[in-house]
């Protein structure tokens, strides 16, 4: 074995995969992550860990599988991690803790991430639960929202002895997880219901269909309910327009409808009344992982698509995984390319764009070159379907109901980044909701240390 590269890791065939919605890795098998777990060094001082949201004891857990003390390495992530089967699918590790592996130096670095999915995925198929705070402590705290950080926040809580509510508006558990991840990522039956349930072995009560601002306000949770602390986990659904003309025909989506529709309601299977339009000719502008999911969603529907992005590949925001799956699958790559109005037919259905072509200028406030566009380069291009990925924004919804919450001008709850702490004694707030659109593995590091501030909290209280 060549211990300089990775165990390869098994994946369905490019052509058979775009035709349906079936998880694309295959991920390891026991031998294969044994194998893959001897390539670590075994660092002391664990740079890996250092590149970790979560601190998850990365060197800890792989020597397990080393060994085939898989139940050991499961335990030993779950300390830190409430959805290890979800970060081993989802997480950008090649810009966190493989990113920092030493052994990728000289080599490729060990496959973090497909290693605690195979721990996770082994636990869940032999019924390993995570485990349980020993004793109550009597402390009542509320959680909205139960995406990565919510889960993350209400698990860690659980595990020092609180009892804890998820409040999800939707009616099931597991927000972005559930409606914005497609099932050829993250496989929700299987993989999130199990990661939900994991949560709710921990004593996590879970309510859904409550709207906090509308069903009951934060201020009624804490003065009618009990609830001591109150966390907000309610994420950033709220998508953003480009504002040129035209995005108000019919066939133009946002993103996260598109997604929604399709993760949530099902829309991709026949036996569920839950139908989308995806046309022919489909247009995704913009080039991160949501349009990504998309791309690839709109193309297993059977659709030709492009990318339109202003850049080039170089500054594309998202994984270099999915954007060589979605290459691998047959998606179109439009780049340093940018629509500038969207063509509409008599009955006020889009029929393609004007697209601009762009390139490179100085950078900007981000550090990438700011794309510029060139006169005289416009062109057509036919489509029935745009679908908008230009990020998202939190909805309003919890700030304006909630008496001295502060808010930024971008609508994002403000809190202290090292505990939570927001302006209204009590409450605190993590991931995207904060951040605005970030990663899953962002938000469960946020909800990790909102956990920590409320338990400091209360025991100070």
């Amino acid at each position: 074995m060549d211990v300089l590269k990775r165990v390869p890791v098994r994946e369905q065939d490019a052509v058979v995969r775009s035709a349906n919605f079936d998880e694309v890795c295959l991920g390891y098998n026991e031998e294969e992550a044994m194998a893959e777990a001897a390539r670590c060094l075994g660092c002391k001082n664990a740079m890996c860990m250092k590149g970790c949201p979560v601190s998850i004891d990365i060197p800890g857990f792989i020597g397990q599988v080393k060994e085939g003390n898989f139940e050991e390495a499961y335990q030993i992530i779950s300390k830190s991690s409430a959805l290890p089967a979800v970060c081993g699918r989802v997480c950008p590790q090649e810009t966190q803790c493989e990113g920092k592996c030493i052994r990728g130096i000289k080599g490729e670095p060990v496959s973090i991430g497909k290693l605690e999915r195979f721990v996770a995925d082994w636990a869940r198929e032999h019924n390993i639960k995570p485990a349980k705070a020993e004793q109550m402590n009597g402390h009542k705290v509320a959680v909205i929202g139960s995406g990565p950080a919510g889960l993350t926040c209400a698990g860690d809580l659980a595990k020092m002895g609180y009892d804890v509510t998820i409040f999800e508006a939707l009616h099931e558990a597991g927000g972005v997880l559930i409606y914005g991840i497609p099932e050829f990522r993250l496989p929700k039956s299987e993989v999130v219901a199990a990661e939900v349930e994991n949560v709710k072995s921990l004593g996590v009560k879970i309510e859904t269909n409550v709207v906090i601002g509308k069903s009951v306000t934060i201020d009624e949770l804490m003065e009618k309910e009990g609830f001591e602390a109150v966390f907000i986990g309610s994420g950033a659904g709220l998508p953003k327009f480009m504002g040129i003309p035209g995005e108000q025909a019919m066939g133009v989506f946002s993103a996260n409808e598109f997604l929604t529709r399709n993760n949530l309601m099902k829309a991709f299977l026949e036996s569920y009344d839950t139908p989308i339009k995806c046309g022919k000719k489909v247009i995704v502008v913009g080039g991160g992982n949501v349009a990504m999911d998309a791309a690839r969603t709109a193309k297993r529907l059977g659709a030709e698509v492009h990318i339109v992005y202003r850049r080039s590949e170089e500054e594309l925001p998202a994984r270099v995984e999915e954007v060589h799956h979605a290459k691998e699958e047959g998606v179109i790559f439009d780049l340093l390319q940018n629509p500038v109005e969207l063509l509409v037919d008599e009955a006020g259905c889009v029929k393609g764009a004007k697209i601009i072509k762009m390139e490179l200028g100085e950078p900007d406030a981000s550090g990438r070159r700011r794309p510029v566009e060139i006169p005289g380069s416009e062109y057509e291009i036919e489509a029935d379907v745009v679908i908008m990925s230009l990020g998202t924004s939190p909805n309003p919804l919890i700030s304006s109901t909630t008496k001295g919450l502060d808010i930024n001008k971008r609508q994002c709850i403000i809190a202290d980044e090292a505990n939570g702490a927001t302006s209204k004694e009590g409450v605190f707030a993590g991931g995207d909701a904060v951040t605005g659109a970030a990663t899953v593995i962002l938000a469960m590091g946020a909800g990790k240390a909102a956990a920590n501030g409320i338990h400091e909290y209360l025991s100070n209280k």
